[in-house]
């Protein structure tokens, strides 16, 4: 095989009292890719649709993850990448991790999987340096893997894949304005009140534990955010109204999409997820912003090839 297309999910990260560490692969919202071998060693970007992005490799989300996986084998060719961006730029829902997901699995599908998709992963966290600044993997971890998941440490990495109860959904609202993932951190505090970390902690660990025993109810008590949406929530027109419709008409949780601007809800079943789309709909229609509104399963496959 020397070509490959993929489709590279969207996803919600953080969500809510996860900051850094959870997240989860939306179905049906995404960007697609192809890789190509080249006789040419290196990586070159040849085309970009949708977005205006560096063609320059080392600017590059997808060329940076891509080189960090080429410098970790022994080839003597290279690839050449297309990217076909859907998602807009600092959406809040992945956009740079579905970028740097999707490279590192085209590449290792064309090099005959010599790595497992947990250890892309690290791979893929080293182009999100280029959108934020940092590595993290709390969106190109579930991008890859599916599902939940958990990032229960950086080092050494240590990634844990959640199921999703059947019944969860989620909405995403989705504002066309941007809040760049570096603006939205430099908002945050280095320090915090020893009852919000406590308070927090409880929230994820009833998370985690709503997930694994399909819990709906403790799922909706523990998506609460004490630290984190007190100060990002204010870049987010109408945050607060939309956030309060879904959960008034039944959502189980809803807060910020990963950085922003889009604001998430979780729900048990279609129905319900129609009902608090249409809330969520009706309370932001008159900000004058014009925004894209999407409603999903839970992606069980991550990255896959088109």
């Amino acid at each position: 095989m020397t070509s490959i297309k993929v489709f590279c999910p969207a996803t919600i990260a953080n969500l809510n009292c996860g900051f850094d560490v959870m997240g989860l692969c939306l179905d049906g919202i995404g960007d697609e890719m192809i890789i190509r071998k080249s006789p040419e060693k290196g990586i070159r970007i040849t085309k970009i649709e949708g977005a205006n992005l560096p063609y320059e490799t080392e600017k590059n989300v997808a060329g940076v993850a891509g080189m960090a996986i080429l410098n970790a084998v022994d080839v003597d060719f290279g690839f050449e990448i297309e990217i076909n961006k859907i998602l807009k730029l600092g959406s809040g829902i992945g956009s740079s991790s579905a970028s740097a997901a999707g490279v590192v699995f085209g590449m290792n599908e064309l090099l005959g999987r010599p790595f497992t998709k947990h250890q892309l992963v690290e791979f893929a966290m080293k182009g999100e340096v280029v959108a934020s600044g940092s590595e993290h993997a709390d969106n190109v971890a579930p991008c890859l893997l599916g599902g939940f998941t958990l990032v229960r440490g950086y080092n050494p990495l240590d990634v844990i894949r959640i199921e999703s109860p059947a019944e969860v959904y989620a909405v995403v609202l989705h504002p066309h304005i941007e809040v760049k993932t570096s603006d939205a951190r430099a908002v945050l505090q280095p320090m915090i009140p020893l009852k919000s970390a406590i308070t927090q902690t409880g929230n994820l660990g009833g998370l985690i534990a709503g997930l694994y025993t399909n819990d709906y109810e403790l799922i909706g008590r523990s998506l609460q955010d004490v630290i984190i949406e007190p100060l990002r929530k204010h870049l987010i027109p109408n945050f607060d109204a939309v956030k309060n419709a879904a959960l008034q008409n039944g959502a189980l949780g809803a807060g910020i999409s990963g950085a922003g601007p889009s604001i998430f809800a979780l729900c048990k079943g279609k129905e319900s997820a129609d009902k608090v789309a249409l809330a969520m709909k009706e309370s932001y229609v008159n900000t004058g912003i014009t925004f894209d509104l999407h409603t999903s399963k839970i992606n069980a496959n991550g990255v896959i090839t088109i």
